[in-house]
């Protein structure tokens, strides 16, 4: 079975991205992706995004569409990679958009940031949460410990799911927004010099 999901805004906007229904795959709901570049806001200043379990990679072409300087699409499934080169191209974003395919936990554990700023979005598939929480965990230090001020970090994650608090070793705190059973928490790298990383958001859900 075959479905597609739309990018919402952007020099993208409306532009399909079709692919084959995995059970294990929940695309990110258009509502829930609207609020998250609402409250990102101001960040896409030409700062990098990694779309990390990219899967559809709605995300990081969302993020293409808003002005990121570079998306990078993590995905270790070779179809899904592939769906999202072929997209990369029919979209003629090529300059902006590469896909790299392999396992996102060995990614991250080698992963070199960029000098400037990052955003980085991750949404596991949920049954890691279950069966890889100390690997995911493991991640989300990593990328804290290694991405420059004024970067932010993004996991979505589910109500439904106990996963208890995500790491925060630096104490900086997670902002928690709620969009039904969907969750958005984001963490972001002090810089006293920068302007705020994360926005108020825009038309944002009420908490459930």
């Amino acid at each position: 079975m075959r479905t597609e999901v739309r990018v919402v805004s952007g020099i993208l906007r409306g532009r399909k991205i079709e692919f084959e229904v995995n059970p294990l795959m929940r695309p990110t709901p258009q509502r829930v992706r609207e609020a998250l570049f609402s409250i990102l806001g101001v960040s896409f200043n030409g700062i990098g995004f990694y779309d990390v379990f990219a899967g559809t990679g709605v995300n990081g072409f969302e993020a293409i569409s808003r002005g990121a300087s570079k998306t990078t699409f993590i995905e270790r499934d070779f179809q899904l990679a592939q769906v999202i080169e072929r997209y990369i191209k029919k979209f003629n974003v090529g300059h902006l958009g590469h896909v790299v395919c392999t396992d996102a936990y060995r990614w991250a554990a080698r992963w070199i940031p960029a000098k400037e700023s990052s955003i980085i979005f991750i949404s596991p598939p949920f049954i890691d949460y279950k069966n890889q929480l100390d690997e995911l965990f493991s991640m989300i230090r990593s990328f804290q410990e290694k991405v420059q001020p004024g970067s932010v970090v993004v996991v979505q994650t589910e109500s439904e799911i106990p996963i208890g608090d995500l790491p925060d070793d630096a104490g900086t705190g997670w902002d928690i927004r709620k969009y039904g059973r969907n969750e958005l928490q984001f963490w972001v790298k002090n810089d006293p010099n920068a302007p705020p990383a994360v926005s108020e958001p825009v038309n944002d859900e009420p908490t459930s």
